[in-house]
């Protein structure tokens, strides 16, 4: 497994879970939506803390120089 994300996309969806995460305890979202944004916030810690993305290699996409 070779890491396809560079430091930049992983500071990116690093950002984006702590707006999530403000959204979800400032009551903005709730519900199903929330659900759905937990799942996707979670999705992005682990590849932003691995480096890898599956999505990426099923497309055949790469951030990483090199």
């Amino acid at each position: 497994m070779n890491k396809n994300m560079s430091n930049a996309d992983r500071a990116i969806r690093l950002a984006v879970v702590v707006v999530i995460a403000i959204l979800y305890y400032t009551g903005v979202v709730s519900g199903t939506l929330a659900i759905i944004l937990g799942v996707v916030a979670v999705a992005f810690v682990l590849t932003s803390l691995i480096g890898w993305c599956p999505l990426y290699r099923i497309v055949g996409l790469s951030t990483r120089r090199g």
